[in-house]
């Protein structure tokens, strides 16, 4: 039975969850038992009567359940109300999302990066701002002339920041896409109806976030696909909003507020706040 169903598997492609796994370890262990319980009751029958072998006694117990088979069994049987025979997708989708967080991670690192190095031009602005009077204004333009090369900034370190800045955007809209979905249970169980109607696992699909159509897919690999609108479309999820609301709210977050931008040069690098 075991031999059998994994044959089944490799020829399906799929893969069991450990629920199932446990249930066919578990039973097919103790099948196996009785398998051989029940061959040696029929040698047993037929020697017992026809005189014709005898066994050393202990034949039986190599054909007895044993306590760990059974719990093991009556376990596996418990567990599988846990049985999700199409997939978790909240994992599947959460798991999308965290692959997208390390990809801001990374990128955020090089942006931290990039904006340090460019920050002598905060110095200069804040110094070029507040120059009110002539003598403050030559103060300005002496401290550029001496320093004119170090207050320079080159196209590899604007490179990286601009490069940076995109993935950030690109992946941070993948994972908030793939988590929103995640954390909306009527989302998660229309994708798992998906799942079903095509006799698929979500952990198969191809999962991916559209900007364009505004929306999350699973593709279960036969040219079906179901698909989440996060436009306000679907249960609820309306995630689109504007440049001003991004700004707004990235000026109140911790990253901006504890930048050199926010702090400004001589506070942050000088702690003179």
């Amino acid at each position: 039975m075991k031999k059998m169903m994994w044959i089944l598997l490799l020829g399906s492609g799929l893969a069991n969850s450990s629920e199932l796994n446990n249930l066919i370890d578990s039973s097919s262990a103790i099948v196996d038992q009785m398998n051989k319980g029940v061959m040696m009751v029929g040698a047993g029958l037929e020697y017992a009567n026809h005189g014709e072998a005898l066994s050393n006694g202990t034949v039986h117990q190599s054909a007895q359940i044993t306590s760990a088979q059974v719990s093991a069994y009556n376990n596996a049987l418990v567990s599988m109300s846990y049985y999700m025979p199409y997939g978790d997708v909240k994992q599947v989708l959460e798991a999308k999302a965290s692959e997208h967080l390390q990809l801001v991670d990374e990128a955020v690192d090089v942006f931290t990066g990039a904006v340090v190095q460019m920050a002598q031009v905060q110095q200069v602005v804040e110094m070029a701002e507040t120059a009110a009077t002539p003598n403050e204004e030559e103060q300005v333009q002496e401290f550029v002339t001496a320093n004119v090369e170090s207050l320079q900034i080159t196209q590899e370190t604007v490179d990286d920041y601009n490069t940076s800045l995109e993935s950030i955007e690109v992946n941070a809209n993948q994972a908030s896409a793939f988590i929103a979905v995640a954390n909306n249970v009527e989302a998660v169980e229309f994708l798992e109806q998906g799942a079903d109607n095509n006799n698929t696992t979500a952990s198969l699909a191809t999962v991916a976030y559209d900007a364009n159509q505004q929306w999350v897919s699973m593709n279960w690999g036969n040219n079906n696909a179901t698909a989440v609108l996060l436009n306000g479309q679907n249960f609820g999820l309306d995630l689109y909003i504007t440049e001003a609301d991004i700004l707004a709210a990235g000026s109140e977050s911790e990253f901006y507020q504890t930048s050199p931008i926010s702090m400004g040069y001589n506070c942050f690098f000088e702690q003179d706040c």
